[in-house]
């Protein structure tokens, strides 16, 4: 390992976006006298009468959830996209703007309101795959939408309204900005060299072992060379996949596996029902043959040295660029010794 990284401050570039994020190793020595997050490992009830999101609950516009025994899926109620949205734009010379049409849903992962992800066994997290894959089927197939964001916020600390097990679907009828970026240097790597940008990346990852989570037949649980977030992490398939619906039934028991790994390490880092933002990204369900896109999902979370002390992207991060303290090596150590 190159040890000048873990010393002095550097640049990383990000393969996927074509952006750098600053690293300053020598900054996680300082002392913390910041503000400390409220994190709650208060203990949940199976389920709660008063969350509209249990099964057999009614939801804020009235309807009924049905007494789901795995997963269950909804037309999001307080949806950010519009799927009636009105057709026009604004061209008027630097005021540029034009409608956007999608549709949001909501995938509750279990109707037990006590579990995340890191409660659920790799079959029960199989069920939830299962369920991305044919909300992305049914998706896919509507001439309106060409990208499908499937994402999930964890935490207070991240937003979440709602501390039962859920994620969600946002489809729209244009890229959004990180997916055309990944989008742009996929394909110019494919076009350059034939083959996977995601795919010689994770192969030069295996060879070094360096920054290495978890390995299983048909997945890697890395952190990414270039993570911007103390202990980011990414999923990637082995195989070239252009997206989810790629996946047999073998590779989706595998995926739920690495998912089930990374969140129960997460857990266990600061001893806390470890909250994040995770998302995948792939292939656009547009006209084109995406034969350039290799999906994958990655894991975004804010706590920096405890349970209580968040990562802030404010200062120089708001008006230069992304930066880290914690080098991805030594957070990679820090997660596999939790395994």
């Amino acid at each position: 390992m190159n040890t000048d990284l873990q010393d002095y401050s550097h640049k990383r570039f990000n393969i996927l976006t074509g952006e750098w994020v600053l690293v300053s190793p020598h900054r996680a020595k300082r002392p913390w006298q910041g503000q400390n997050e409220a994190i709650s490992n208060e203990a949940r009830p199976t389920y709660d009468k008063t969350c509209y999101l249990c099964a057999g609950n009614t939801r804020i516009n009235g309807e009924i959830n049905p007494k789901y025994k795995d997963v269950f899926v909804f037309t999001n109620d307080f949806a950010a996209l519009q799927s009636d949205s009105k057709s026009f734009n604004v061209n008027d010379r630097l005021l540029l703007a034009q409608s956007e049409t999608g549709i949001c849903k909501v995938i509750c992962f279990s109707p037990d309101h006590s579990k995340s992800l890191a409660h659920m066994s790799p079959s029960e997290i199989q069920k939830v795959v299962f369920a991305w894959q044919k909300e992305y089927a049914v998706l896919a197939k509507n001439p309106n939408i060409n990208y499908i964001q499937i994402f999930e916020n964890k935490g207070a600390v991240m937003g979440c309204s709602n501390p039962h097990p859920h994620g969600q679907i946002w489809s729209q009828s244009t890229l959004p900005n990180e997916v055309d970026k990944k989008n742009t240097q996929q394909l110019n790597y494919y076009n350059k060299n034939n083959s996977s940008l995601l795919g010689d990346y994770l192969a030069q990852e295996l060879e070094k072992q360096e920054r290495i989570i978890l390995e299983n037949d048909e997945f890697v649980v890395l952190v990414p060379f270039w993570a911007i977030w103390p202990f980011e992490a990414m999923i990637v398939p082995k195989k070239q996949q252009a997206n989810i619906l790629e996946m047999n039934d073998n590779d989706t028991l595998q995926y739920g596996e690495a998912i089930s790994v990374i969140t129960k390490a997460y857990d266990k880092l600061f001893n806390t029902s470890f909250p994040y933002s995770s998302g995948i990204h792939q292939a656009p369900t547009d006209s084109n043959e995406n034969k350039h896109w290799h999906w994958h999902m990655s894991f975004y979370p804010p706590l920096l040295r405890s349970a209580t002390v968040k990562k802030f992207m404010v200062g120089y991060e708001m008006f230069g660029s992304p930066q880290r303290d914690i080098t991805a090596e030594t957070a990679v150590k820090m997660l596999r010794e939790l395994l």
